[in-house]
């Protein structure tokens, strides 16, 4: 028996997969389960296999993404489900590569965690200033690339990502005159919510230079640009005093080795009575590895950090930790809509490159879904506060606030923004 069909034998129990080796051989492998997928693929070169085994996520994403690994039953997002499926974090498992692969990659991790500040606006690049076109085809109207905040399981992607958006404001407590930074600002769906829901004055910063031009364009079209403003500029060079500090989607590429920096910077913003909230992708066991197909197609320099690195961050700034909280599988649900827009535009994405990248983005989109519905990450929210008072005793005041905000009207963005 080849490596690869032991490798599956073991892994795929529940559901079914039907794989034809290059020669024609065909196996079949686990038992039909109305919970998971049936899944057929077939290696259209001998050396896909050997590739698999000793590399199983990396070695599977780049044959797929050449035509050389292909699903002939399903999509990607089934196979995908099937593998990860049947070995879900909390039993201990996960695809792991072979041993000097997985030595090579923690070695490449240490270096790439050091994410200086020449190399970050690159690796920042590198993802963000893809087409705008390509994140108009599959994320919803304000351009949120977030996890979304699902009140409500039948919610549509639109709703859930409005109310991510209340539900951040209001542990910000935010109050009109106030001054607000948000690192990482995006496309500046964020920012411009933020004023039209409090009034209060923004300051938006990207290392994206094309997310920079949308969010200018929007502050402009909206009629609030001296009000919301945008700067390319990294975190560290901002300078002035803020009331309130709102971080969503940024952290995963600041680095660990800088983490201490990035809170320490925070609380030198912060004004007196400051509060901050961090949203970020987490790890909910120890600290880890970033696999080789994220870190060499998607997030070149990204790390996803523990709830225990975090913490380490900013230990010893004297601010105050005022909330916690774990969105456990609400990125998997905003993900699925994603893929799902992703392949409802398929003609399109590969009209602004090739059949090749729609697979690879298909592949970074189901695999992603996966981490966070059976796998080991999550999303982290995380206040923390230069007073001990500057944020009530109790934490009814953010369904009280998230109440309020949802009531007003917020104006879509123009021009496509």
């Amino acid at each position: 028996m080849a490596l690869i069909d032991t490798f599956l034998a073991r892994q795929v129990r529940r559901g079914r997969l039907t794989l034809t080796h290059a020669d024609s051989r065909t196996i079949d492998f686990g038992t039909p389960d109305p919970a998971f997928p049936t899944v057929a693929i077939r290696f259209t070169e001998p050396g896909v296999a050997g590739r698999i085994v000793r590399h199983p996520a990396l070695g599977a994403a780049e044959a797929f993404m050449d035509g050389k690994l292909v699903i002939e039953q399903g999509d990607v997002r089934d196979l995908v489900n099937l593998l990860k499926g049947n070995s879900p974090w909390e039993r201990g498992g996960g695809l792991r590569p072979s041993m000097p692969i997985r030595l090579a990659g923690q070695l490449i991790h240490r270096v790439d965690r050091i994410n200086m500040a020449r190399r970050s606006k690159r690796n920042v690049a590198h993802h963000y200033d893809l087409s705008d076109r390509l994140y108009a085809l599959f994320l919803d109207a304000d351009r949120q690339y977030s996890c979304a905040y699902f009140t409500d399981p039948a919610n549509g992607l639109e709703q859930a990502q409005a109310d991510k958006k209340a539900h951040i404001v209001a542990k910000l407590l935010i109050e009109p005159g106030m001054r607000v930074l948000d690192i990482g600002c995006g496309w500046g769906g964020m920012a411009l919510y933020i004023h039209a829901k409090t009034g209060a004055e923004v300051l938006g910063v990207t290392l994206s230079e094309e997310q920079l031009k949308v969010a200018r364009r929007r502050a402009e079209e909206a009629g609030v640009a001296d009000r919301v403003r945008f700067e390319l500029i990294d975190y560290r060079a901002v300078t002035g005093q803020f009331d309130r500090i709102v971080s969503v989607g940024m952290f995963e590429h600041v680095g660990p080795a800088h983490y201490g920096t990035f809170f320490r910077k925070c609380r030198e913003l912060l004004a007196d009575e400051g509060v901050m909230l961090l949203h970020t992708i987490g790890r909910m066991g120890g600290p880890g590895v970033t696999d080789s197909f994220t870190t060499k197609y998607i997030f070149p320099g990204g790390y996803n950090p523990a709830l225990s690195e975090i913490v380490r961050g900013y230990e010893g700034t004297r601010l105050f930790p005022t909330d916690f909280e774990v969105l456990r599988v609400h990125y998997a649900m905003t993900i699925d809509h994603w893929y799902d827009r992703t392949v409802a535009a398929k003609d399109a994405i590969v009209a602004l490159y090739d059949e090749r990248f729609y697979r690879l983005w298909t592949f970074y989109l189901a695999g992603a879904a996966e981490a966070f519905r059976t796998g080991g990450m999550c999303n982290y929210q995380v206040q923390l506060s230069k007073s001990r008072r500057a944020v009530p005793l109790t934490r009814d005041y953010i369904g009280e606030a998230e109440a309020r905000l949802r009531g007003q009207a917020y104006p879509p963005p123009q021009g496509g923004g």
